[in-house]
C-alpha cells in the first residue's frame, strides 16, 4: 500500500486531465545500509535512527526537477540476506539506487550481488534502466572500511553513477541523488525515442535572366545588343556605365587609306 508524505502543492489540486509524469525509483541494498534513513531524509528532511528493518513500503512525492514537475515514487525495499524475490521491483522501477555503508566491508560486498542481478536483467530489456551506486554514512568517515576509489571502480564496472552522502547530515546531497535519478530516466527516455526522418531540400539557382544592353552608335555604325547573364558563377561582365571605351584600328587603318574606327567594350574579343 502506497503512502504519501504531505508536501504542499504550489498550484493547488492538479486537474485530472493533465497527470504528472511518473518516475519509479527502487532503493536496494543489504540490511544496515541506511535505505530507510535515505528515503525519510529525502521526503521529510528528517533523520531517523530507529526503524523496522523488515518494513517495505512505497512512498510518493511531487518534485520539481530542472523546472519540470514529476511524481517521484520511491520503493524502500527490505531484503534480509541479499536479493530476494527481485521480480517485485525489477519490472516496476524505472531507476535503481543501490546503497551500501562505507563503514561496513561486508555491506559493500553484498551490494555487488544487486548490481549483478540488475546487469543480468538489463541484458534482456529493450530500454535499460539507469543504475546509481550510493555510499551512505559519510558522517562515519573515521570508521570507513570502503575507500571512495573502490566505490568508483565498482560503479565504473557496471556503468553506474557514483555518489557518497550522509543521510544523517546532508539533505542537499541526498536530494541531488534522487533528482539525478529522475534526470537519468529522462535522458534514457529521450534516447529511446524513434528517430525522425530527415528531409533535405535542395535550393536550385534561379534561371539566368537576359538583360539587353544597347551599345551606342558611333561613326555611322549600326547599334548592336549584348545579353548579360546575372547568374552567380558566371564571370561578371561590366555594365555599360562602367565599361571603358578603347579604340582599335583595323589593319586597313594602318595603310595609307583611311578606315573607320571601331568602338568596343573593354574585355570582349574581336572575332
Amino acid at each position: 500500500m502506497s503512502s504519501m508524505f504531505g508536501k504542499p502543492r504550489a498550484g493547488g489540486e492538479r486537474p485530472p486531465q493533465s497527470p504528472l509524469p511518473e518516475c519509479n525509483v527502487a532503493i536496494l541494498g543489504c540490511r544496515g545500509a541506511g535505505k530507510s534513513a535515505l528515503t525519510v531524509k529525502f521526503l521529510t528532511k528528517r533523520f531517523i535512527s530507529e526503524y523496522d528493518p523488515n518494513l517495505e513500503d512505497t512512498y510518493a512525492s511531487e518534485e520539481l526537477v530542472d523546472q519540470q514537475p514529476v511524481l517521484l515514487k520511491v520503493m524502500d525495499t527490505a531484503d534480509e540476506d541479499g536479493p530476494r524475490n527481485c521480480e517485485r521491483y525489477l519490472h516496476w522501477a524505472s531507476a535503481f539506487l543501490v546503497v551500501y555503508s562505507i563503514d561496513d566491508r561486508k555491506n559493500f560486498e553484498g551490494c555487488q550481488r544487486y548490481l549483478e542481478i540488475l546487469a543480468l536483467h538489463m541484458r534482456g530489456c529493450q530500454h535499460p534502466c539507469p543504475m546509481l551506486l550510493l555510499g551512505n554514512k559519510l558522517d562515519m568517515e573515521q570508521y570507513r572500511q570502503v575507500p571512495s576509489a573502490e566505490g568508483m571502480s565498482l560503479a565504473s564496472r557496471f556503468g553506474c553513477l557514483f555518489y557518497e552522502v550522509s543521510a544523517c547530515q546532508d539533505f542537499a546531497g541526498v536530494q541531488q541523488v534522487f533528482h539525478e535519478a529522475v534526470r537519468e530516466v529522462r535522458r534514457q527516455a529521450e534516447r529511446s525515442l524513434p528517430l525522425r526522418p530527415l528531409f533535405i531540400t535542395e535550393e536550385r539557382p534561379c534561371p539566368p535572366v537576359a538583360t539587353p544592353v544597347a551599345l551606342p552608335t558611333r561613326h555611322g555604325l549600326a547599334s548592336c545588343t549584348f545579353n548579360t547573364l546575372s547568374t552567380v558563377g558566371y564571370k561578371e561582365i561590366p555594365s555599360v556605365a562602367q565599361a571603358k571605351l578603347v579604340t582599335v584600328k583595323s589593319s586597313r587603318a594602318q595603310s595609307k587609306r583611311k578606315a573607320p574606327t571601331l568602338t568596343l567594350l573593354k574585355g570582349f574579343k574581336i572575332f
